[in-house]
């Protein structure tokens, strides 16, 4: 109930005007995104690397409507990417990138062709890309941009969500070598007709995609804050005998940062999803909806400014 109630304000206008004019919020959005610049993004990157984490950064936005917007999203990753190079942090650092924000919805095509262009810049770059899943509604269209950018670019990583019936087939066909996969629950609000609704049950779906993602050929990333499926994620390496560069743990950046130095310390990777821009409102919205118990945090910054 929660979680839907979240998801509705992730979608009310009204509510990010409160929100954004808010005089606690930046200390709020501070904790989940690097800031609004690029140079935030660097800034912060430089920091986690440091401190032994690997990272992918996220260029806000999506829902792009118009091919000057979607050019202009792929220029920021050109150059987010060259300055990542320049200053060292590759190929530590990688990119995440929603297919939406590339144009996707009014022309797949100009999606594919932005695409393939930040994959060419993180090639040059010496790093990857991985292509962010979104709603259920997308799915065959980015896996088919997934396809044609892995001929060119094999490297480029996909993400697949728990929380689809569909996804244990889908890991099934990805799991194949040199194949990178996130594994995610999902943050978006699905209908019970593609999705499963229940957290148990979505559980369930995860621990079953780990295991064929586990079993295969490829390098699971395995993007997740549950204690309980972190140590089951922690058994399977174990049972398939995988060392620590034979898959990742992926966690969002400002989220349970003392379990992700502690696995850095097992001498595991761990990478941190780290976004940066100024469409942060629908982003830290859906992060309060995948774990609720973030609201606490937020109340604490509402209370400390009063």
């Amino acid at each position: 109930m929660l979680r839907t109630v979240i998801l509705a304000a992730s979608r009310s206008s009204r509510i990010e005007r409160l929100v954004a004019t808010a005089p606690f919020s930046r200390d709020v959005v501070r904790r989940f995104v690097a800031g609004a610049r690029t140079e935030d993004a660097l800034r912060v990157t430089r920091e986690l690397v440091a401190s032994g984490l690997a990272v992918t950064l996220d260029n806000l936005g999506e829902d792009t409507v118009t091919a000057e917007q979607a050019t202009a999203t792929r220029d920021e990753y050109l150059s987010l990417l060259r300055m990542l190079a320049e200053a060292g942090l590759t190929p530590a650092a990688e990119v995440s990138v929603k297919l939406s924000a590339l144009g996707q919805s009014f022309d797949e095509q100009l999606a594919c062709e932005n695409a393939r262009a930040i994959c060419a810049a993180a090639d040059a770059a010496g790093t990857t890309v991985t292509l962010d899943m979104e709603d259920h509604t997308t799915t065959d269209s980015t896996l088919d941009i997934l396809a044609k950018l892995r001929k060119d670019f094999p490297s480029t990583g996909a993400v697949l969500q728990a929380y689809l019936r569909r996804t244990e087939s889908d890991c099934r066909e990805l799991a194949s070598a040199g194949s990178r996969v996130r594994l995610c629950k999902g943050a978006y609000s699905e209908p019970e007709s593609v999705a499963y609704q229940s957290a148990r049950e979505v559980d369930k779906s995860y621990v079953r995609c780990l295991n064929i993602l586990m079993s295969g050929a490829g390098y699971p990333m395995l993007a997740t804050h549950d204690p309980r499926l972190i140590a089951i994620g922690e058994d399977r390496a174990r049972w398939f005998d995988r060392g620590p560069d034979q898959f990742e743990f992926q966690m969002l950046y400002g989220i349970r940062p003392e379990e992700q130095d502690r696995l850095v310390g097992e001498g595991y990777t761990v990478r941190t999803y780290l976004p940066y821009g100024d469409d942060w409102y629908g982003y830290l919205m859906r992060r309060l909806a995948e774990r609720p118990a973030n609201l606490a945090f937020f109340a604490r910054a509402v209370a400390s400014r009063k």
